[in-house]
């Protein structure tokens, strides 16, 4: 009850206080950070991209794969901008690191991993979906579609992944991420700050600032207070992927866990819930397949 009316008391606040909206060198930009990813990032960078990702502040922390031949092209021509961060477990001050550099550039910050794929459905662009919020949130949480493996043990990392894993959860997680509207400020200290990517509480004159979700509806938990299970966006999370991809996501280590809880007990936890399917990342395949230069589907 005390929660709800602390809620409210924000959404009055913020109807009679409405910061600036200034124009800004991008709309929507997102931060990752990343560790031996180099086979997913050009399709992320892409599928991302086309959906309407303007720019991509990357943070690589201690790879030791090729994902800098990778990136170079999109370095080159402004897309993605790499930044080295070699500290271990350090994923929340990486994030409030792209606040402090970054975002005066962008309108909108999210905070994403490589294995997730932002999917707008009742538009086709995610700043046409965020758009209505400019004025109204400090942050908007896009709820998570869990993906499993499909079925396979194992597949050619020439696939797309946004192609090859189409079984899912039936219903979306409680969780998912978050995309910060500078317009507003941020605290770095504040007690909230500790799971920005997950619940982002902006600032506001002194005040912090809950996320809503989609409807825009206050969060404060983790409950999903959605009333439909018709999302117009969501982000796809490829949590696993095949079962030899599962695995190799374990050995090289976690940008966040010093001792990775992801073992095969929590393979199962996620695999069984698996019992749905979900395509709504294939309208966006086509103009994928024509920007990685090949359809990469196997016919």
């Amino acid at each position: 009850m005390i929660a709800t009316l602390k809620a409210a008391h924000y959404k009055i606040k913020l109807i009679f206080s409405i910061p600036q909206i200034l124009p800004k060198k991008y709309n929507v930009a997102v931060c990752a950070i990343f560790k031996n990813e180099a086979p997913y990032l050009r399709e992320w960078i892409e599928f991302n991209h086309i959906v309407g990702v303007e720019h991509f502040y990357l943070y690589n922390n201690n790879s030791e794969d090729d994902y800098m031949n990778v990136l170079k092209p999109y370095i080159d021509c402004g897309l993605v901008t790499l930044t080295q961060w070699p500290y271990n477990q350090k994923q929340m001050e990486c994030y409030m690191a792209c606040i402090d550099e970054y975002a005066s550039e962008t309108k909108w910050l999210g905070f994403i991993d490589i294995d997730e794929f932002i999917v707008p459905k009742s538009t086709n662009s995610v700043y046409d979906f965020l758009q209505p919020f400019e004025k109204k949130a400090g942050s908007v949480n896009i709820y998570w579609k869990i993906f499993g493996t499909s079925g396979q043990l194992d597949r050619k990392l020439s696939g797309l992944v946004s192609e090859d894993f189409m079984v899912c959860w039936p219903k979306y997680m409680d969780l998912g991420k978050c995309f910060y509207n500078t317009a507003f400020g941020f605290d770095s200290n504040s007690k909230h700050a500790a799971q920005l990517h997950h619940k982002f509480w902006a600032n506001y004159k002194g005040k912090d600032i809950p996320p809503v979700n989609i409807f825009n509806k206050i969060c404060i938990g983790n409950r999903n207070v959605a009333k439909t299970s018709d999302f117009p966006i969501q982000i796809n999370h490829y949590f696993t992927k095949s079962y030899k991809e599962y695995a190799m996501k374990r050995a090289k280590g976690d940008v966040y866990f010093k001792i990775n809880p992801h073992d095969e007990a929590y393979f199962y936890e996620h695999e069984m819930k698996c019992t749905s399917t979900d395509y709504s990342a294939y309208k966006y395949l086509i103009k994928l397949k024509h920007k990685l230069g090949s359809d990469k589907s196997e016919i």
